[in-house]
């Protein structure tokens, strides 16, 4: 089990750019509606990789930010739960303790594991830090995403319950290095995509990089995706 923190925030601008964000958020001191697309009152600038079903909540272990800090001690004062962006996030879990398709409970709603979060370049923005995003990334400090199987209320501080452990799926950390690999073993990567409860945009992108290493076998295989990065246009 493991206590949360809940964080929930609207659309601001970043300080330089003036971009809208929904990075910025604050902790619940009420109850709060857990819907399929996420908490109330909580919102995401661009739809186009934040939100919807499958990344309804973001999940970031409050322990990870000791490393960053670490690594960008420029930035150590506004590294605190909360900031990156999450959710959810408590000292008690990290990527090693889920796998893709267990069902935790919070209060009355049941969560799904089902991708990693794939670090954004408004997280370097937000803090003033070149680099963090691509950092997190490769260090696997991600933190991860869960789709709403039952919607419910939950209380400020309600501890995230194991419900149905996914005991035959890889834990988050084993998908993401695997995910990650210069050129994985085919067989474990195709099984990583049809792991049950994967989230489907995850798995569209397994199947294409196991698609491409099997005809392409004497290339240099192109990389996952480690982060969004920045867009030319506004």
């Amino acid at each position: 089990m493991a206590k949360t923190s809940i964080f929930i925030g609207g659309i601001r601008p970043l300080p330089e750019s003036g971009r809208p964000t929904g990075i910025y958020k604050q902790a619940a001191s009420t109850a709060l509606m857990l819907g399929q697309e996420g908490f109330a009152g909580d919102h995401q600038a661009d739809r186009n990789v934040h939100g919807g079903p499958e990344k309804a909540v973001h999940y970031y272990p409050a322990t990870h930010y000791a490393r960053l800090a670490a690594r960008f001690p420029e930035a150590a004062t506004q590294l605190l739960p909360g900031s990156i962006g999450e959710n959810l996030s408590s000292f008690e879990l990290d990527e090693n303790d889920v796998r893709i398709g267990d069902i935790w409970r919070l209060g009355d709603a049941l969560l799904q594991v089902c991708q990693p979060r794939n670090p954004c370049w408004k997280i370097d923005a937000r803090y003033a830090a070149e680099g963090m995003a691509a950092f997190i990334a490769e260090q696997r400090l991600t933190g991860w995403y869960w789709r709403v199987v039952r919607p419910g209320q939950v209380m400020p501080g309600a501890e995230l319950l194991p419900d149905q452990i996914a005991a035959d799926a890889p834990t988050l950390a084993a998908a993401m290095q695997l995910w990650q690999a210069h050129r994985p073993p085919l067989a474990e990567l195709q099984g990583l995509a049809n792991t049950p409860g994967i989230a489907g945009q995850w798995k569209q992108k397994i199947d294409a990089r196991v698609e491409w290493l099997a005809r392409q076998s004497e290339q240099q295989p192109p990389a996952a995706a480690p982060f969004h990065v920045k867009p030319e246009n506004p």
